[in-house]
């Protein structure tokens, strides 16, 4: 059965996608643990991120390194964090989280309830820093 993140990618169900090309895509986070929280996924549905390819594992950070910049330059946080956790879904996935505090990277504290439109905002604004920074991958 695919996971919920394939059937993102397949256009099976709706997300908020930022980038898409031939090897991952980015999408913002429907749990957020701080606004900007951007999840950077590879298209092949591989569980552990130390089971992807040296190149594909590769690729994926470079994309977070593009999207952490653009989080830089849309929201001003002290740092971007990133994580491999692993555990939500089983299918790798790269957070990309704007932080102020460690705090920001506790995924109890996760908004459950984030607004939809705040999060198309995001979506929207995201997009327009990448296309800024001559992403052609932009969604």
């Amino acid at each position: 059965m695919p996971t919920i993140f394939t059937r993102i990618i397949e256009g099976e169900i709706p997300g908020r996608i930022v980038w898409r090309d031939h090897v991952c895509v980015a999408m913002v986070d429907i749990r957020p643990l701080n606004r900007g929280h951007v999840l950077v996924i590879p298209v092949a549905e591989v569980d552990r991120w130390t089971d992807l390819s040296a190149e594909v594992a590769a690729h994926c950070t470079e994309v977070a390194h593009a999207v952490g910049n653009a989080q830089q330059a849309a929201f001003s946080p002290a740092r971007v964090g990133l994580m491999v956790a692993g555990f939500e879904v089983p299918h790798t996935h790269l957070h990309v989280v704007p932080i102020d505090h460690m705090g920001h990277l506790d995924f109890a504290q996760a908004d459950t309830d984030a607004d939809p439109d705040d999060l198309d905002a995001v979506a929207d604004i995201l997009r327009e820093v990448l296309r800024a920074a001559g992403h052609e991958q932009v969604v």
